[in-house]
């Protein structure tokens, strides 16, 4: 049985043929596997895509331009900023309507509002559809309403809470800028519903390549700053000022095409007496808190660096923009991509178990060699992104570290997005949430001790305790994803990972390592950005042809896809 084409106008393709379609791009990208069923051999070649597969295309390619823009808005930020205080403050402000725009946005939506939404079209009930919407965007106007009013009025506790080792010019900054923010945490929230509807709708494109503009508009914020003479923490607040008008930019681009998809007959409502509204809404906390750990964990991550030396707040942030690239491009667009369909058919459990292990493949493929990348070739990575202006070299070598502590439990946050989004699938919120909760209880306790106490224990500097922190987060994540497989298993059968995958793909990736840091030394003397090309470029390729000598099905469909995509 085929996933309905929730969405689309077009008829459901047939056969394994609408996977292909549906993927085109991630399977040309080597980010998706070819469709299920098929023989896991390099040479196997899925049949030629349709016009479907130029709609594909335009998702990755929304993801990736999202992602390129916030690289670019961090080496921005780097080079006015750096790691200083206004630096430090800026990252921990930002924290808060974050957080909050990914838990009543995001998070919500992606769990608790896409499920049903999706069901309702699948259905044919597109009027009960509508009426579901408008009840969402209501209430979420409502409640960021009164959180963007409370927050303004409560800053400083709200600070004292996410930094509570910010003293002096810092903690006064750091209040201006988390009062610019708040306001626009209303349009962030609409923002991310108009995904919602977007992506229930398989508009994918745009609600991922909206964000652009909000990078976009913090980088001509921080431009026209610095010609104004700005120092450093009034560069801070005109950046904040610019993530506020982002906001506005990214909502508005995403709107028209919203309201035209949601047709002349929504509106606005509260939803009351609407059994599927009621639904959305008794799963918000479950989901708030299954959905959000990843932002939770972060808010635990900066609160405790707070306490350790100047700039450790400040280079978390730029860790994690790096950090995050393969947990979107690969962890986030597969589990979004696949929600929507695993949600219209969540009842037929063969093919719920056959996507999700699709999409474990999908993901394990290029994260592996993501992990082995940054923990080895951090510096070159880190160098080439941020290192400008005021990041200097002793900055990078600090980023580097944290990030190596990442790779921890990279994989495991990757993979268990996929696991977290069957279940919402299955309409359970309940049993992620329990999970959430005992990693975000680890992560608090694991890193008070990694971070605080265990440099001091082994004699070392305090900075090295942002390693520790972020490695501990990542034992808490994979104790999270064993639960997740194992949880899942009692419910559709186990689904995992084929066995001697895993070997193989750590293998070529050792072997890349191994190749790109002998390119490293050779190439010192370039520049960063040069080095990095060269050095990538060969851990890369060599990744790609030891994956291929292995028998990876997805090194051959990379290799497929590329010469598809040369000029003939």
């Amino acid at each position: 049985m085929l996933t309905p084409f929730v969405g689309s106008n077009q008829p459901p393709p047939q056969g394994d043929q609408f996977l292909y379609e549906k993927n085109y791009f991630f399977f040309a990208a080597g980010i998706l596997p070819p469709p299920v069923g098929e023989p896991d051999t390099v040479a196997a070649t899925p049949a030629a895509p349709s016009r479907t597969g130029g709609a594909a295309l335009l998702v990755a390619a929304g993801i990736l331009l999202s992602r390129l823009a916030g690289l670019v808005r961090q080496r921005v930020l780097g080079h006015y900023l750096g790691t200083s205080h206004a630096a430090d403050a800026y990252t921990a402000a930002l924290r808060i309507p974050n957080f909050l725009q990914n838990l009543l946005g995001e998070g919500v939506l992606s769990a608790s509002f896409i499920p049903v939404y999706a069901a309702l079209r699948a259905k044919g009930e597109d009027a009960q559809a509508r009426a579901v919407a408008g009840a969402v965007a209501g209430l979420l106007s409502v409640v960021t309403g009164a959180f963007a009013l409370l927050g303004v009025l409560a800053t400083p506790v709200l600070l004292d809470a996410i930094a509570p080792g910010f003293k002096g010019e810092t903690r006064d900054l750091a209040i201006t800028l988390v009062r610019i923010f708040f306001p626009g945490i209303a349009l962030l929230v609409l923002s991310a519903f108009c995904i919602g509807v977007l992506n229930s709708h398989r508009k994918f494109f745009l609600s991922y390549a909206a964000p652009v503009v909000w990078s976009g508009a913090i980088i001509a914020a921080l431009i026209l700053g610095a010609r104004a003479g700005s120092d450093q923490p009034r560069l801070a607040v005109w950046a904040a000022w610019g993530a506020v008008a982002g906001g506005a930019l990214q909502l508005a681009v995403q709107a028209p095409q919203v309201l035209r998809l949601l047709g002349p007959g929504t509106r606005l409502s509260l939803g009351r007496g609407d059994a599927h509204v009621a639904e959305v809404v008794r799963n918000f906390l479950p989901v708030v808190a299954g959905r959000g750990v990843v932002q939770i964990s972060a808010y635990v991550d900066t609160l405790i660096a707070s306490w350790l030396p100047s700039g450790t707040v400040a280079a978390f942030g730029y860790a994690q923009i790096i950090y995050t690239l393969p947990v979107s491009l690969f962890g986030m667009a597969v589990s979004a991509a696949s929600l929507p369909s695993m949600s219209a058919d969540a009842e037929v459990r063969d093919k719920l178990r056959a996507q999700l292990e699709d999409g474990l493949r999908s993901i394990a493929f290029p994260v592996v060699p993501s992990v082995a990348a940054f923990l080895a070739l951090g510096d070159v990575i880190c160098a080439a992104l941020f290192q400008t202006g005021a990041f200097h070299g002793r900055d990078v070598r600090y980023v580097w570290l944290i990030l190596a502590g990442s790779t921890v439990g990279l994989l495991a946050a990757t993979l268990g997005r996929l696991y977290s989004s069957a279940f919402y699938a299955l309409r359970d919120t309940r049993t992620p949430l329990r999970y959430a909760v005992l990693r975000v209880a680890l992560t608090a306790g694991l890193g008070v001790f990694c971070g605080l106490y265990l440099p001091g224990l082994l004699h070392i500097d305090a900075r090295f305790g942002a390693a520790g922190l972020t490695a501990s987060a990542g034992v808490a994540g994979w104790i999270e994803f064993a639960l997740l497989r194992r949880g899942i298993a009692r419910r559709i059968g186990p689904a995992h990972l084929p066995p001697g995958l895993l070997p193989r793909l750590w293998g070529a990736a050792i072997l890349a390592t191994l190749a790109a840091l002998g390119a490293k030394l050779v190439t010192a003397p370039l520049p960063p950005v040069p080095q990095a090309v060269v050095v990538l470029t060969i851990f890369g390729g060599v990744y790609l042809g030891a994956t291929l000598a292995l028998g990876v099905r997805e090194a051959g469909e990379v290799l497929a896809r590329a010469r598809r995509l040369l000029p003939r």
